[in-house]
Order: C-alpha cells, then structure tokens, then sequence
C-alpha cells in the first residue's frame, strides 16, 4: 500500500511499471486511474484529480463531477509526469495524501479516499526541490518506494529479449509462423545507440 515513484527517461515503460504494480498488488480487482499531470491544463488539474460541486466555475458540469481519486477509490492512481505539476496544486495534493480525503472544488464535505498512489516522472526531482519547482516535503511523501528505471543502453541484455518477445507477438498477431531473428539483425541492436 505504500506509495511509489517512478524515476526514469522518457520511454522507459514507467507506464508499463505501474500498471504491473498495481495488477499483483491486492488492489488489482480495483480501479487503476491514469492521470498525465502534464497533459491537462494548469486550470483544470485540480477539478480533474479532486472533481467540482455544480456551479464551482462557469461551464461547470450539472450536479458536478468526482474526480480521478474518487474514481480510483480502492485502487490506485497513477500520477504520470508528477514533475509538471505547478507548485501550488502539489500543496493540495500533499493533503490529500496526509488526510487521505478530498474535497471537490466549490464543495465542503470532505469524501475520504483509499487510493494507492504511484506517480512517475523523467525529471531530477532533487534538482527541482533545489530550484523550487517541487516540493520536498510531496517527494519524500510519494517516494515511500523509489524506483530508479534504468534505460535501454544500460541495460543491453534485455535488447534481444524484447525483440523477440516483439517478434513472436507480432507473429501471432498476423497469424504468421515463428520467426527468429539472423544474428546481423542481432548484432545490429546491440551495436544501436538506444
């Protein structure tokens, strides 16, 4: 039930790593809830996670709307890009995750929640608490497990793994025979940049 984050370059299946978490966790018949904080409007973050009472902001929704936490209410929730997310927002995420309970915008009743919160992302945190774009006090609270995903180049052996875990997919998919893959194509990938 602990916390998680995720650090690593883009690309590095950070998305893949927490959705596994979460299916052989205890929470796997619950909901997982995937939330870029990246993609989604400044204006818009906290309606989104937190949900609005109806009339909290003109164009609100009629009766309102629950947010992500709610909708992850026994699961978890995965806070991708959890490095974009403004300063101010990280304060009210930081209580949420102190009271495990939410408030929606223009509301007053506190709905408490039991989400398990996995967040990622592919920038130095340490480096932006020292330029005070992240808090450090939500880093120490999401980071309860810290998992460091090193990318492709510094991890070769899997290269020739995943090409053919790829291949034999593909395969099937296409209702193809099996295939394998001629050792230039080998050598090819692990002579590559990744």
């Amino acid at each position: 039930n602990s916390n998680v984050l995720l650090l690593g370059e883009s690309g590095t299946g950070k998305d893949l790593i927490a959705q596994a978490i979460h299916n052989l966790s205890p929470r796997k018949e619950a909901p997982f809830v995937a939330v870029n904080c990246g993609a989604i409007p400044r204006e818009l973050i906290s309606s989104e996670l937190f949900g609005y009472e109806e009339g909290a902001f003109t164009g609100a929704r009629k009766g309102g709307n629950i947010g992500k936490f709610e909708l992850a209410n026994n699961g978890t929730i995965f806070l991708d890009e959890i490095g974009d997310m403004p300063v101010d927002l990280q304060a009210s995420l930081l209580r949420v995750l102190e009271d495990k309970k939410v408030r929606r915008l223009g509301g007053s009743e506190l709905i408490p929640v039991n989400v398990r919160v996995i967040a990622a992302t592919n920038k130095d945190l340490e480096i932006e608490i020292k330029n005070n774009r992240f808090r450090s006090d939500l880093y120490y609270r999401l980071g309860v497990i810290r998992i460091s995903i090193p990318p492709l180049r510094e991890r070769s052996e899997d290269i020739i793994l995943l090409a053919r875990h790829f291949m034999e997919v593909i395969c099937q998919s296409l209702g193809k025979s099996p295939m394998s893959l001629d050792s230039r194509l080998i050598k090819a990938f692990l002579d590559y940049s990744w």
